[in-house]
């Protein structure tokens, strides 16, 4: 049960959706949710060492990876189709690491049965507006005037030299140097299937959804106080540093991490944040245990 196993799963709506499982699904259970433009692969190397204390569920959202394309491709029709899986699975509480675009999905869920969330995982996520950096301007900008001129802007990132710069944007030489592989290349392959380029423009635009949001979810944080781990690639070009504040402000208890990475952190410092990731899971099932 240790070892990861692929599965597929019809969803409702006839699409399919690829995932991950590993561990003993008697222990809690581990929602790891990927960001932009990669898939399940994200976790690699951290799902063995994971599986040891948790129940782990890592699904290629759809478009992404082995998953295929929804005929909508919205962040809420992303969470439907995970509440779905969930559901196929039977999991009941979990714990949710949320990353990128894999934030909206995650959120979605965790709010809308907030009692089920043993905690959350947050890996340069952005759920406040101090997270647009610079490179968001054109996004905005596409959102408040949504032009085929400026859509044409803010999409002008949906390249391979772009998809390269999710991995080693912003991080010195030495520590993109210890990326193993070219983990790009595949991304790049999977977004020109058939379908993929298309739902990935359509997120950009749906992204602003998210944004909406981002009064309600703090108002979900600051409420509901979900036990929280966070691990922060400095270097990531995309989210704004300044973020990191805007969560600890949220989430007061929360234990924070700011590491010598960028935006896919655990291309560079797995261990680290396996090792941090599940000392989390160990200690905040210790504490439930524990009588009132």
């Amino acid at each position: 049960m240790g070892k990861p196993a692929g599965h597929r799963m019809r969803l409702s709506g006839g699409t399919e959706l690829a995932y991950v499982t590993a561990g003993d699904p008697s222990n809690p259970a581990l929602l790891l949710l990927h960001g932009f433009p990669s898939s399940s692969r994200t976790f690699r190397g951290v799902i063995p060492g994971l599986a040891r204390v948790a129940h782990v569920v890592a699904p290629d959202l759809p478009g992404h990876g082995q998953s295929d394309v929804l005929p909508t491709a919205s962040f809420a029709a992303f969470a439907g189709a995970i509440a779905e899986l969930l559901d196929h699975l039977a999991i009941g509480r979990r714990f949710i690491y949320l990353h990128d675009s894999g934030a909206p999905v995650g959120l979605r869920i965790a709010m809308h049965a907030p009692e089920l969330v043993s905690g959350l995982i947050i890996q340069n996520a952005n759920a406040h507006r101090t997270g647009f950096g610079p490179l968001w301007d054109a996004t905005l900008k596409f959102w408040s005037e949504p032009t085929r001129e400026n859509e044409a802007a803010a999409t002008v990132h949906l390249t391979s030299e772009f998809t390269r710069e999710q991995y080693t944007g912003g991080l010195p030489e030495d520590v993109a140097a210890t990326i193993g592989g070219e983990p790009w290349v595949e991304d790049w392959r999977v977004m020109n299937l058939p379908g993929r380029m298309q739902a990935q423009r359509a997120l950009i635009a749906d992204y602003a959804n998210h944004a909406a949001r981002f009064d309600a979810i703090a108002g979900y944080l600051r409420q509901w106080q979900p036990p929280a781990l966070m691990l922060w690639g400095r270097h990531d070009p995309f989210f704004d540093i300044a973020e990191t504040l805007s969560w600890m402000q949220d989430l007061p208890r929360m234990e924070a991490h700011i590491f010598d990475g960028g935006h896919f952190l655990l291309e560079t410092h797995a261990e680290p944040a396996l090792s941090l990731m599940a000392a989390f899971i160990k200690r905040t099932q210790e504490r439930a245990a524990q009588p009132p």
